[in-house]
């Protein structure tokens, strides 16, 4: 058997804060994101995820439908099995994707995931997004399916059922949300027998998400911040006109230069500081080793994290477009941005 090595300028796992879910169980306030976009190829991405991991990494945000799970799965077989690192010492999510949120699908798509992924568990699995819309891969943003249909909360709670019987099978430590607004997640809250343990969401300086953010805190959810540098790697179907670069505003720049580092290692400060735990993606060593380092040393004054709040633009880079129904009237009906949620027939159903 090869043995677990640390790269020489790894990052000690040990001094990495952590975050302690409602369960009492602990997660990294770290992670490293296995989305490629379409800019970077599965081995790439695998090759990355090795290597974090020997450089200290002790957190991987997976997911189904980014297509390379098995590749993350031989990396895993590799560090786990061939070298001993031990399984409990890496926190795993995954996630379940739209065309598997029938109640019979959903152990189905777990299972097939913890093959893909050469692992007996996961710490927690995801229901990626709330509604059952699936696109096709690489799909524009104009394109529709003549299935698509709005957030139904029958319909998400009997995959939440399937969700909680994952747990009750053993298969999953924890299960969670995703890409859910608070009027979603107030009703999921009220009807779960297992509430979910990590809400993941966009978090990043120019789009804060304030209240839902307190919400989860408020509610023993961990929120786990994507996008979190402004993703300047997204998809081109991803970017409009109006999108902003977190790395270019002058606050956090000025912030970036008082400190001598990139204006993106400010962003995982800011975020590690704040409390969400960020997931960002490189497949460079220097760039995702010094995000996680980043969260170890030279924290940010309470007048830079003060300054911070005012970086904040409302400026949604994951709009979802492609997940939009038929008679829905733009990408705002995703998002439940009057505190209503769009129903059938186009009519609203105010949470109560």
């Amino acid at each position: 058997m090869a043995q677990f090595i640390m790269n020489q300028d790894a990052v000690d796992p040990k001094i990495v804060p952590q975050k302690t879910l409602y369960t009492g169980a602990t997660m990294p306030a770290v992670g490293i994101g296995t989305f490629g976009s379409d800019r970077f190829s599965n081995e790439d991405i695998a090759a990355a995820v090795y290597d974090a991991i020997h450089s200290g990494y002790r957190f991987v945000d997976c997911a189904a439908c980014y297509g390379n799970e098995k590749d993350i799965g031989e990396v895993f077989h590799k560090i786990f099995v061939e070298e001993g690192l031990p399984r409990e010492e890496v926190f795993v999510i995954s996630k379940l994707w739209n065309d598997k949120h029938a109640p019979e699908d959903v152990i189905a798509s777990c299972k097939q995931t913890l093959e893909d992924l050469q692992l007996d568990y996961l710490d927690c699995y995801l229901v990626h997004w709330p509604f059952p819309n699936y696109h096709a891969p690489g799909v524009s943003v104009d394109s529709r399916s003549a299935d698509a249909r709005p957030y139904i909360h029958e319909e998400f709670m009997a995959t939440w059922r399937a969700m909680e019987s994952l747990v009750e099978q053993g298969l999953v430590k924890h299960i969670g949300t995703s890409n859910v607004t608070i009027p979603k997640l107030s009703m999921i809250l009220r009807d779960a027998k297992i509430k979910p343990a990590i809400n993941e969401m966009e978090l990043h300086p120019c789009f804060q998400q304030g209240e839902l953010y307190q919400y989860c805190v408020d509610n023993g959810i961990q929120p786990v911040g994507f996008c979190p540098i402004g993703s300047p790697t997204r998809p081109d179907r991803d970017m409009t006109p109006e999108d902003l670069a977190d790395i270019q505003q002058p606050t956090v720049v000025r912030i970036a230069q008082a400190h001598g580092v990139h204006p993106a290692v400010i962003c995982i400060k800011w975020a590690v500081q704040r409390g969400q735990v960020p997931i960002p993606f490189s497949i460079h060593h220097n760039e995702y080793v010094s995000n996680l380092r980043c969260a170890t040393e030279d924290p940010l004054t309470i007048q830079e994290i003060e300054d911070l709040k005012g970086v904040e633009r409302y400026c949604r880079l994951i709009k979802g477009q492609v997940f939009l129904w038929e008679g829905a009237n733009d990408w705002l009906d995703l998002w439940d941005v009057d505190g209503t949620i769009p129903g059938w027939n186009g009519y609203e159903r105010k949470f109560n």
